[in-house]
């Protein structure tokens, strides 16, 4: 079967890949979503005030 290292480096394996795993399921599913609805607010906001210094001059 398994020497005690063998046994060590095969959970320490286990370990770096569930934390792998983890952190991309958080990177997919907070800050993405996160990222991308701060810039779409950003645009929109840069939009509408473009539009409204634009209505302002005329």
């Amino acid at each position: 079967m398994f020497e005690f290292d063998q046994y060590l480096g095969f959970l320490a394996f286990l370990t770096i890949l569930t934390i792998g795993f983890w952190l991309m399921m958080f990177l997919l599913l907070f800050v993405v979503p996160y990222w991308l609805g701060g810039n779409l607010l950003e645009i929109w906001k840069e939009r509408r005030e473009a539009k409204r210094a634009k209505r302002l001059e005329s």
